[in-house]
């Protein structure tokens, strides 16, 4: 059995599986608090130093033996999928209702169709009622939203509306200068951040076992700011490259697998000997 060939050709599929990420992230560069997804990549081999130990076949055995030879081939493949929450940069707006989070492992709460989920994408907006809406129309929550089932709306006839940096809105009374509390933004800080899952427009799912408590005191919100997507273009676009050219090269390898040894294979075994 030609190993290489499909060691090549597992390789080929996981430069596919590298490419498909890149362009994601490519395609997000400017979508405001975009996280970037980042790949591992390992082999057979890899797999079999760190799990042998559990492994159901005995050592000089010929089960195990069979096992061996195959992770020796190493066929690459993705054995790990994460995604890099380092904070992107916060571009100034000096728009009301643009928020930025100035620290890592902090969301905006927002109420879907599908539940509560999180975001760094704070460039929210009014409705006509008034209410902070996401750019989706997903309602923005407050941090007693446990408590009261409420969102967070504004009165039309408000002429100020400022933040602090703990989330807390401030608005002018009627026919004053003189500020008064409003609504505070629910911020939330999972758990684990491995198990947040992306769902599309910036959202992300909480997993049921992490704590949903609003932080009292985050520090980070900004009034004005929007976060930036963390994509580095530059790095991702050498990284396309890269994976590019392996692609190429698992095409020459597969090549002559496939072509130049059968070729050579077979012109000996139909050579007439006297």
């Amino acid at each position: 059995m030609q190993t290489g060939y499909y060691a090549a050709a597992g390789g080929m599929v996981t430069q596919f599986n590298r490419l498909d990420n890149i362009a994601n992230n490519l395609a997000n560069v400017n979508t405001t608090g975009f996280k970037k997804d980042s790949l591992i990549t390992g082999d057979f081999m890899r797999m079999y130093q760190e799990a042998r130990d559990n492994l159901p076949n005995v050592n000089q055995t010929k089960e195990g033996a069979q096992f061996i030879n195959r992770t020796m081939t190493r066929v690459p493949q993705i054995v790990e999928q994460y995604t890099d929450h380092t904070l992107g940069g916060l571009q100034k707006t000096d728009n009301t209702f643009d928020f930025a989070l100035s620290k890592e492992g902090l969301f905006f709460a927002v109420k879907t169709p599908q539940g509560i989920r999180l975001t760094r994408d704070g460039s929210f907006t009014l409705n006509e009622e008034g209410k902070l809406l996401t750019k989706q129309g997903f309602e923005v929550l407050p941090a007693d939203y446990e408590s009261t089932k409420k969102g967070i709306a504004f009165n039309v006839a408000d002429t100020a509306i400022e933040t602090d940096k703990n989330g807390r809105f401030y608005t002018n009374i009627i026919g004053s200068i003189k500020l008064v509390q409003n609504k505070k933004l629910m911020i939330i800080a999972p758990d684990e951040m491995k198990l947040l899952t992306k769902e599309g427009s910036s959202l992300y799912k909480m997993d049921e076992s992490q704590n949903f408590t609003p932080i009292k005191e985050s520090g980070a919100v900004m009034q004005g700011f929007v976060e930036k997507s963390n994509v580095n273009p530059v790095q991702e676009m050498v990284a396309m490259i890269e994976a590019n050219r392996l692609v190429g090269m698992y095409q020459k390898a597969m090549d002559s697998q496939m072509t130049d040894m059968n070729k050579e294979a077979i012109d000996k075994i139909a050579t007439v000997r006297g």
